[in-house]
């Protein structure tokens, strides 16, 4: 089933539970759809929105709720801070299962090794690699940091 289809779906099932935070996050997914399905449409390269831009705009998305929560916890903002996480988590749902930290480093490394990659120089070449062959499961903002002090060690 599309990504497009399966969002409509638990969005219709959310109305029906009356879940007011779930409601309100499949309206923003779908809201997001909308404005995608217009710049695709009206760009000088049409095209019909695919699952990728779809998976794009969620992990756009989780990334604003992450940065929301790490203001809220700062400002201690529970209420706020709750809402948000729960916006992450479905709209998490969606996406292929992250890597854990663990993981990304073991992947960054054989990566690094691969390449022979020798300073933070290489760093581009090594993240194209990554995007190339993990783009749906790892985290770059992750990936980034870890691949700085690892290069940054050599």
């Amino acid at each position: 089933m599309p990504l497009r289809e399966k969002i409509d779906t638990d969005y219709k099932n959310a109305l029906k539970s009356k879940d007011k935070i779930q409601i309100s996050t499949y309206r923003l997914i779908l809201s997001g759809i909308k404005d995608l399905d217009i710049v695709n449409r009206s760009g000088s390269n049409k095209k019909e929105t695919n699952d990728e831009d779809i998976k794009k705009l969620l992990k756009k998305m989780i990334k604003q709720r992450s940065e929301s929560i790490e203001v809220y916890k700062k400002n201690n903002r529970q209420d706020l801070l709750e809402v948000e996480e729960k916006e992450s988590e479905i709209l998490s749902g969606y996406l292929p299962k992250q890597l854990s930290d663990e993981e990304t480093k073991k992947i960054c490394e054989e990566t690094i090794k691969k390449l022979n990659a020798s300073s933070i120089k290489d760093m581009g070449k090594v993240m194209g690699e990554l995007k190339k062959n993990y783009s749906d499961n790892v985290d770059f903002s992750k990936a980034g940091t870890l691949l700085k002090d690892l290069l940054n060690k050599k």
